[in-house]
């Protein structure tokens, strides 16, 4: 049982690490219930902004040590505590009107149902056009020009 628990925890170390060892600007989102930007790398610099959303993607733009400079889908900037952090991909529906999802990488395809702007999903994958994107328990593809989340140049397997 010792030993199970050491593998663990080891295990969950080198991921950690793995994720801290990413060259910026790279995409991330928001791990926790709540998480606070700063205006520097450290808890001494006063708090900017508290983060309610988790899975909020986010884009690293810089890395200090244990902190992490993010921006977010408003184009606001700040520090926040890699810990406070997720590898797990995630988009958010751009404003404007309902973005379809598709039940194939197909306009074509028949529209599974509508997802709302602001709306968070997981992405699984993505190629030059479409992406696949669970909302909840639904699943479906999203033309990537409508979320935020994955570079314009970036594939996601």
């Amino acid at each position: 049982m010792r030993r199970t628990l050491i593998g663990a925890a080891l295990i969950v170390a080198a991921t950690a690490a793995d994720a801290q060892d990413k060259v910026p600007p790279y995409w991330a989102s928001i791990a926790s219930g709540e998480a606070m930007i700063r205006t520097g790398p450290g808890r001494n610099y006063p708090g900017t902004w508290l983060y309610q959303r988790r899975d909020l993607p986010v884009r690293v733009i810089r890395i200090y040590q244990s902190w992490r400079l993010i921006e977010d889908p408003e184009g606001v900037r700040g520090w926040m505590l890699v810990t406070l952090l997720s590898d797990r991909r995630t988009a958010l529906v751009k404003p404007g009107e309902p973005r379809a999802i598709h039940e194939k990488r197909d306009r074509a395809s028949r529209v599974a149902y509508l997802a709302e702007p602001g709306v968070v999903g997981r992405i699984e994958v993505c190629d030059d056009i479409w992406c696949r994107i669970e909302i909840g328990k639904r699943r479906g593809f999203i033309a990537r020009s409508g979320i935020y989340g994955v570079s314009s140049t970036e594939t996601i397997d």
